[in-house]
């Protein structure tokens, strides 16, 4: 008998039909059993037809939510946590398409975020970090690897957040983390989204852990990484830190 998933990876698309469906299989073939929700925005390219054709293949464990447009990274996430939410995961995961991110560093942050019991390190959130002891990037051209280091660094200072790698978008939530978060507080929906939703997990005292990858830059398929999506995060860590004077990314009492 197949065992039932407890986790579920959120896998945004966009013009990714030659890294798909290797992914899919990836994914699928780890000892653990995690479960993909894919959420396409209107790809072109026929990116949600492949994973639609896969979906006869794995009934039950592969899901698509196909979004008219490009929306956003941000609203992509926000809206995959939300249908992920209403199901009976414990483990949520962000992860991108381009094997930028190594499908087999999915158990170990889910690892990190088991009890100490079952061996694991008891976070609420645990990030995949180019930035910790033992994480590397690799195919990168300096002059990104200088600016993605010191974009974590201009992070750190501002948020006063203790996260070496504030920029990754390869993480694990714990369920009681995306419980916890209102959405609609969240304002930032590009590049900005993986520190702000970051720094509303650390604002509101989750414990965050963060586990050594190596970060590989995609071979197939284009980067959608711009310098307007650079320009968003350090503008937008201001506006983060002058907001936290005033507000919480909680939820009021009667939402909980």
């Amino acid at each position: 008998m197949e065992q039932k998933a407890d986790s579920v990876v959120i896998i945004p698309t966009y013009n990714e039909k030659e890294n798909i469906e290797r992914m899919i299989r990836k994914v699928f073939s780890l000892s653990v059993p995690i479960d993909i929700l894919i959420v396409d925005d209107g790809s072109p390219d026929g990116t949600a037809s492949i994973v639609k054709g896969l979906m006869h293949e794995f009934p039950n464990r592969l899901f698509i939510e196909e979004r008219k447009g490009k929306l956003g990274l941000g609203t992509a996430y926000i809206h995959g946590f939300r249908w992920a939410l209403s199901r009976h995961y414990a483990y949520f995961f962000e992860m991108d398409c381009d094997f930028s991110h190594n499908p087999d560093d999915l158990p170990r942050l889910r690892q990190a975020c088991l009890p100490h019991t079952a061996g694991g390190q008891q976070a609420d959130l645990s990030i995949g970090s180019r930035y910790t002891k033992g994480g590397r990037i690799e195919n990168w051209p300096t002059d990104r690897k200088l600016m993605s280091k010191y974009a974590s660094v201009y992070v750190r200072m501002v948020l006063w957040m203790p996260v070496g790698d504030t920029t990754a978008g390869f993480k694990c939530y714990r369920r009681s983390v995306l419980e916890a978060i209102d959405f609609d507080k969240i304002r930032f929906m590009g590049y900005a989204f993986q520190i702000e939703m970051k720094f509303a997990a650390w604002r509101l005292g989750f414990k965050i852990v963060e586990v050594p990858i190596t970060f590989t830059d995609r071979v197939q398929g284009v980067s959608k990484m711009n310098s307007g999506i650079f320009k968003e995060a350090i503008l937008g860590v201001l506006k983060m830190k002058w907001k936290s004077f005033f507000s919480s990314y909680g939820k009021a009492a009667s939402q909980a």
